[in-house]
């Protein structure tokens, strides 16, 4: 559940969202009030970040930004696919059910021809009996159908339910993913994160997060465009997704130019060379010119290991492996520090 706070807690909440929202620009809807519910409640860390990060200038948060902010920290997979899916499960469950109840209805007729052959039988009238076993006859060829179609159904059925739940895998997976890049998302990194904490560690090996950001990106985007931006965190997402060879590790674009790769049962040397290899093969990246083959430009990443400690949570760790990256960028860039 995801929000478990007290009726006497909420109502402290609800004076302080509203607070919020009477400072900034947008509407007062059930969408700007969950955003600011979940920031002074302090239930959603990267939101917090987010807002914090947008206000420390005075700037004002008008709907478009509340949208955004929404979508990417707190909305849940994408409502189409999920009420298209829902209601194919829906018409499913009605058609299995019409079957059923129209071969129940069958039964219940054929239930009856057989206890009107079994009278015939016991009065041993024989003008009564031919017209029963007749009619018991004709109901037996069309309870055989009627199970034949409910069978079919169920067969049927069951089809849609397997292509109905891989659908539904591939909705929550896609719900997790970055469109550009196709590794994880912010939210499917806090999940990820959120999994990797709950893990204990074995044989004396904790697990490592990797938090990478890539050098001078805003000079990129301003020389050679958002198009050539793009073209740029594609390929940086492909190396990391190409990094990962163990099933337990994962990468994902966090925002921006910023990535992670979380390492779960890595010592920090073995995250350490992981985040290395990622940073030499980007720095040996060339971007060309699709038509000519010229090159373009090359860009560098910087990037940040914290190994994990007992009492770490999620910002802990994050902000250890931010603090490193902050000191690998202040230290010339196009390295990896740890912490």
């Amino acid at each position: 559940m995801r929000y478990t706070e007290t009726k006497e807690q909420t109502a402290e909440l609800l004076r302080l969202a509203l607070g919020h929202m009477g400072r900034h620009e947008a509407a007062f809807n059930p969408i700007t009030f969950t955003l600011w519910y979940e920031y002074v409640a302090g239930i959603n860390p990267h939101l917090n970040t987010a807002i914090d990060q947008l206000t420390k200038d005075a700037s004002s948060i008008d709907d478009e930004r509340v949208m955004q902010l929404y979508k990417k920290y707190i909305a849940p997979a994408d409502q189409e696919t999920m009420t298209s899916i829902s209601g194919e499960m829906e018409r499913l469950m009605a058609s299995v059910a019409q079957s059923a109840s129209q071969t129940g209805d069958r039964a219940g007729t054929f239930g009856d021809q057989l206890a009107g052959l079994t009278n015939a039988l016991s009065s041993r009238d024989i003008e009564q009996l031919k017209p029963r076993l007749t009619e018991v006859m004709a109901g037996t060829a069309e309870m055989k159908s009627s199970a034949d179609a409910l069978r079919q159904t169920v067969t049927l059925g069951h089809e849609e339910i397997t292509r109905l739940r891989s659908d539904l895998e591939r909705a929550r997976d896609d719900a997790l993913r970055d469109p550009l890049t196709g590794i994880l998302n912010r939210r499917g990194f806090e999940q990820q994160i959120g999994l990797l904490l709950a893990q204990k560690s074995t044989d004396g090996i904790s697990h490592c997060l990797v938090m990478l950001d890539l050098d001078h990106f805003k000079l990129v985007n301003d020389t050679h465009g958002h198009l050539m931006g793009d073209r740029v965190i594609q390929a940086v997402g492909e190396i990391l997704r190409t990094s990962i060879t163990n099933t337990a590790h994962s990468a994902a674009r966090c925002g921006g130019e910023e990535f992670a790769i979380l390492l779960p049962q890595t010592t920090l040397d073995q995250s350490v060379q992981h985040a290395e290899s990622v940073r030499a093969r980007v720095k040996a990246m060339k971007i060309r010119d699709r038509s000519t083959q010229e090159v373009l430009l090359s860009v560098t990443i910087s990037g940040g290991v914290a190994e994990m400690k007992p009492d770490d949570d999620a910002a802990s760790l994050i902000s250890r492996a931010d603090a490193a990256l902050y000191e690998a960028k202040r230290a010339g860039r196009d390295r990896v520090n740890s912490s």
